[in-house]
């Protein structure tokens, strides 16, 4: 029997084969595997990255795109009649006999509205005992009733809506009222009725010393649901610009104002941007930007000045409308 020495291993014969174990291949080989995972490992963490890899944060950007913008003002105000007249009657010592007319009919010019009575001890003519509108409208409203005084010097017995037209009119603050203009279009929401296309009258030139508000006169036409003293809500359109814009989201307010972070050459600028106008999300850029900038999408995530990143270009919101 061959001895055998310190390792178990029987030496093998001068000129034969060596041969060994399956335990040692064993060994041998995961220590074989685990030298080449360890080198592979340690050539990748000392060998430069290529020019190629991307680098730093992913964040989301939105290319500047040009847009235009409206310029609106706000207003809020009470529906009155374009034209109104007050009737009265022609002769002093009259009673009112019969009223011809309702609250909001169409009356034409020389219709009778009420037929009078003369009281006791006066020779009032015949034609005087009738009172007839002096022209064509709607009645807005009836201020007398049977068995009341008529007189020249007393209080009017109706009031009528000339051509049955309405205006909104409108109160506005001392500091928007300069860019009211007569032609200017409006949208007019008057409450419990309806939306309407109306367009600036007439601009008051008085601005009221207490509220510090003037006041304009919106046309809104002859749409019979329309009633005095209704509540309304119009926005006016006094101008339009067009300019750079981004979402409101990509803008930082702050101590300096209002600033975008713009990605170029994979770097982040900060930028100051005076801003304008604002529709449907987005802001009007007034200087410091151009269209076609990279700007990140929310601004203030975890961004410093000069920080280096991976932008991904958010498609939908750069998409043009």
């Amino acid at each position: 029997m061959s001895p055998t020495n310190a390792t178990g291993l029987r030496p093998a014969r001068v000129g034969a084969r060596k041969t060994y174990s399956p335990f040692v291949r064993r060994c041998v080989l995961v220590s074989a595997t685990a030298i080449l995972t360890l080198s592979t490992s340690i050539a990748a963490l000392v060998s430069p990255a290529s020019a190629d890899s991307p680098s730093g944060m992913a964040v989301s950007v939105v290319r500047a795109k040009r847009e235009c913008f409206s310029d609106t003002v706000r207003v809020t105000g009470t529906v009155v009649p374009k034209e109104e007249l007050q009737v009265r009657p022609d002769v002093e010592g009259a009673r009112v006999a019969q009223v011809l007319i309702a609250d909001g009919e169409s009356v034409t010019a020389g219709q009778a509205l009420a037929r009078l009575s003369r009281l006791q001890g006066t020779n009032a003519p015949a034609s005087s005992l009738t009172v007839s509108a002096p022209a064509a409208g709607t009645m807005g409203r009836i201020m007398t009733q049977v068995g009341a005084m008529a007189s020249m010097a007393g209080p009017p017995m109706f009031l009528i809506i000339v051509g049955g037209e309405f205006e909104l009119l409108a109160e506005i603050p001392s500091t928007r009222i300069g860019k009211i203009a007569v032609g200017q279009p409006a949208r007019v929401d008057v409450v419990g009725v309806g939306v309407f296309s109306g367009q600036v009258r007439a601009v008051s030139p008085e601005i009221n010393i207490a509220s510090q508000t003037g006041h304009a006169r919106i046309s809104l036409g002859t749409d019979p649901r329309l009633k005095m003293g209704a509540f309304g809500r119009a926005t006016v359109e006094v101008g339009t610009s067009c300019g750079t814009s981004v979402p409101l989201s990509a803008v930082l307010f702050g101590p300096l104002g209002s600033v975008v972070q713009v990605v170029r050459d994979n770097r982040v600028e900060t930028r100051p941007v005076p801003i304008g106008l604002l529709a449907g999300g987005n802001v009007e850029i007034k200087q410091g930007l151009s269209v076609g900038d990279l700007v990140v999408k929310r601004a203030g995530t975890f961004l410093r000045e000069n920080d280096r990143v991976r932008p991904f270009i958010d498609d939908e919101a750069s998409a043009e409308r």
